[in-house]
């Protein structure tokens, strides 16, 4: 799993059994290998911009998923595991545009593009790969995301629990599993910003940089309100879920928009990340709210956001309902999460049906995956 927030491929060793709600997962490795800056320029040249040179983005579909797949080698390597032992790789590909229809008024209907192309990847290490799982999500009527869903309620929805599974990586998003545990009563959503607007200035303001680790600058910094208010007022957050959205929104330009209209561009740094620290929290725990209203709820939280001290903190005031709980109370690190549930979409895909959340949910009841043979 490579996201938004650019800053590696994760790669999970799974053990699966079972399908659909008798899917067990037994997650044995873990590694997040850090893209170096060759690599993570190169694929900010293209990344969520109108605008680009294509040949650059023709040449990277091949050069990803090449990579992607030496990167899957020097893992087995390093846990001492044959490739001949795997039976398949679930690859996300990275995502270079997503492009839901309501933010684009003229487009005849959802698209999202990840690129690092299957064929490669099994080329490279000679294990058969799903990839390119988005597409089938966009075909059945969908936007491509978030696809947390799937597997969070195969492997973590429980009769008489209800829970919250955030995951505040580039872009917030959580799951909803009722107490009922029945899939039509089921969502998925996206929040808006939890780690992109923080991670986009970092880059901009400090070369070299690319994320405010452990918040150390945000924490020194106060929120403005006039900011944050510029920025809470784009009608996405205002809109019915389920919704999805990206950088291709939440970028420096809406900042930089968001301060000229709330006369703060003179702000300092620390003001400036804390204010957007702050905002991702403000905007995810009014996302939750307004589905959990006053009822108790667990959430357990996954994402690089997890790591983010002053995020947190914010969300624990602003959710004083909710208990909060580490990803790894479940079973799976929280890093890990994204990886481990790509693996239990193509156990679905070739071992499993089709879940039916039922019309209200608007999740397409489809297996996704394309499949690349080794051969």
């Amino acid at each position: 799993m490579s996201g938004t927030s650019l800053d590696g491929l994760d790669v999970a060793l799974c053990r699966i059994s079972g399908n659909g709600v008798h899917t067990k997962v037994e997650p044995e490795k873990f590694y997040t290998w850090p893209y170096n800056t060759k690599f993570k320029n190169s694929i900010l040249e293209v990344f969520a911009k109108p605008q680009i040179d294509f040949q650059k983005l023709t040449e990277l579909n091949a050069v990803i998923g090449r990579t992607h797949g030496q990167l899957v080698l020097k893992s087995l390597k390093k846990w001492k595991v044959k490739p001949q032992q795997v039976d398949v790789i679930a690859s996300h590909g990275q995502t270079v545009f997503h492009a839901p229809k309501f933010l684009y008024p003229q487009a005849k209907q959802n698209a999202t593009l990840q690129i690092g192309d299957g064929d490669h990847l099994a080329v490279e290490t000679r294990i058969i790969t799903l990839s390119d799982f988005r597409q089938k999500h966009v075909a059945a009527g969908g936007e491509g995301a978030p696809l947390a869903v799937y597997g969070d309620y195969l492997l973590f929805s429980k009769k008489g629990a209800n829970r919250i599974l955030l995951n505040a990586g580039g872009i917030g998003n959580f799951t909803y599993l009722p107490a009922s545990a029945k899939a039509n009563e089921v969502f998925v959503t996206d929040t808006g910003p939890a780690n992109t607007l923080i991670d986009q200035t970092i880059r901009h303001f400090l070369p070299g940089q690319s994320f405010d680790k452990d918040a150390q600058l945000a924490s020194t910094g106060k929120p403005d309100l006039a900011l944050l208010t510029a920025l809470k007022s784009h009608p996405f957050f205002k809109q019915k879920f389920p919704k999805t959205i990206g950088p291709e929104l939440f970028n420096l330009e809406y900042v930089q928009a968001a301060q000229q209209k709330s006369n703060t561009t003179g702000i300092s740094l620390p003001d400036l990340l804390a204010t957007l620290t702050y905002f991702s929290s403000v905007t995810i725990a009014e996302a939750i709210q307004r589905v959990t209203g006053k009822n108790k709820f667990d959430l357990y939280v996954s994402g690089g956001g997890a790591h983010n001290p002053l995020l947190m903190q914010g969300l624990k005031v602003l959710l004083p309902n909710i208990t909060f709980h580490k990803m790894e109370a479940l079973g799976i690190t929280g890093d890990a999460k994204e990886a481990v549930l790509f693996a239990v979409l193509a156990n679905e895909a070739l071992a499993g049906g089709k879940t039916d959340f039922g019309k209200r949910s608007k999740i397409p009841s489809v297996s996704m995956g394309k499949v690349s043979f080794a051969r």
